[in-house]
């Protein structure tokens, strides 16, 4: 007979409900990082979007050549993001989150991750004398020609030697990563591409030893979705996050961009109609042409072909307002074209599909009509878009068959119409109209599946 005392015991453990089970670690957080703002969004296992927020980024700052951004709005655009998301979802269940940024913006940080340079943003051109020299070590195959490169940049501040304080060069989703985590000097393959990193060979490249390249600040460079690390305990008592929640190597907006569409076989091409106009086709061997401003993503056992014109939304704005292109674009006539051949740029220079720093812009003859100079201007853009296609055809990509289009252009009806009509291949719907789903995506590892 058990003693009278452990009997009880036994018995009242026996009459105790179950201990509830934990809840499952479903949830995938992908957190966007743009010019004027950060969206955050969160998806389940099976992909299904469970709630996203947005945090206002006030403009870059201008001047002349220079475009820099303060990176403590960054923290400040992606914090504000993520609380709004998280009050929307079960804490509990999140597992894994992963950040895009855009490419080829650079900052300097010292040992404890704080910033000693702003972020020297995508377009910031002032790099031109390390430009030159880039191109001279590296020849015409690299991603880092030009002076929107990031090594630019890094060259740059290596000649002022602004980088006597740094510990670390970063990208904005590395330096947001490194915020959550606590740790900084990691990064992926997709945003150190501008940064000279060779994705075929996986490996800095050799001609890094002629321009003295200071490899102490390179970061260490991961595969897109690659675990990282834990959220640090700040990071977790901060947001209400698992102490336990993973932080995966990020991605680039344009990479983001593309995997959130849903394309994933050869000749399935995206076009991101944003402030410029962004293409990239998946291919079966990297692309490059200096040239044409091509060069190719690393995506599994796929490469991700494209190029990034000046053109786009940013020259439409220098002529009408938002309210005034959506009262508009009903009257164009997109079955009609104009006639006119205009090559629409803000400025001087072009960067895809030809490579010229000194290409004009093309605007003339100005018509009477405000609605036919619009609609030359999508026509002009159009031909932009289908002639940047076919040059990566040429230099080796697949022959397109579908296109994905994301962006706010994607919403304007008129100019959908004329982009089908001068493509000649159907257009399609992306799954979502955020890189910040893409980013999710690749917290998920559903990137790492589809493209294997």
């Amino acid at each position: 007979m058990l003693p009278r005392g452990r009997g009880a015991a036994a018995a009242a453990a026996a009459e105790m409900p179950p201990a509830p089970a934990a809840a499952p670690r479903d949830i995938y957080i992908g957190i966007d990082l743009g010019t004027t703002g950060c969206r955050a969004l969160a998806i389940n296992a099976a992909e299904k979007i469970l709630g996203q927020a947005e945090s206002p980024l006030p403009a870059p700052i201008r001047r002349d050549s220079e475009v820099t951004q303060d990176p403590t709005d960054w923290w400040k655009a992606a914090a504000g993001a993520l609380r709004q998301l998280l009050a929307q979802i079960d804490t509990l269940r999140i597992r894994r989150i992963a950040v895009a940024g855009t490419s080829g913006t650079l900052l300097l940080v010292d040992k404890k991750g704080t910033p000693v340079t702003p972020g020297f943003m995508y377009n910031d051109a002032r790099a031109q004398t390390e430009a030159a020299r880039i191109a001279e070590a590296a020849g015409d195959q690299s991603a880092a020609l030009g002076p929107g490169s990031s090594l630019a940049k890094l060259l740059w501040l290596q000649a002022r030697k602004i980088d006597a304080r740094a510990a670390h060069a970063l990208h904005p989703a590395d330096w947001i990563a490194g915020r959550l985590m606590g740790k900084y000097g990691h990064s992926d393959y997709h945003n150190c591409l501008k940064l000279g990193y060779d994705a075929a060979r996986q490996a800095w490249p050799d001609w890094f030893g002629a321009l003295r390249v200071p490899g102490e600040l390179l970061p260490q460079v991961h595969a897109p979705g690659e675990v990282l690390g834990r959220i640090s305990p700040e990071a977790a008592q901060l947001f209400g996050l698992p102490p336990d929640t993973e932080v995966a190597a990020g991605t680039t907006d344009g990479v983001a961009a593309f995997l959130a569409t849903g394309a994933s076989e050869p000749g399935h091409g995206v076009t991101v109609l944003g402030s410029t106009i962004v293409l990239k086709v998946l291919a079966e061997k990297p692309i490059a042409s200096a040239a044409n401003g091509a060069y190719s993503h690393r995506l599994g056992r796929y490469w991700l072909a494209g190029g990034a014109s000046n053109s786009g939304g940013n020259v439409l704005a220098q002529y009408f307002t938002l309210e005034q292109l959506r009262e508009m674009t009903p009257l164009l006539d997109p079955d009609t074209p104009t006639g006119l051949n205009y090559y629409p740029l803000i400025d001087i220079g072009e960067r895809f599909p030809v490579n010229d720093p000194n290409r004009p812009p093309k605007l003339e003859p100005l018509p009477g009509d405000s609605l036919v100079f619009l609609q030359g201007m999508l026509e002009g853009m159009a031909r932009i878009e289908a002639e940047g296609y076919a040059v990566l055809t040429e230099l080796g990509a697949p022959p397109l068959c579908t296109v994905w289009t994301t962006g706010s252009g994607s919403q304007n009806p008129a100019w959908t119409r004329i982009r089908a009509r001068t493509l000649g291949v159907p257009l399609r719907a992306p799954r979502s109209q955020h890189p910040a789903f893409g980013a999710a995506l690749l917290a998920a590892g559903v990137v790492a599946k589809v493209y294997a």
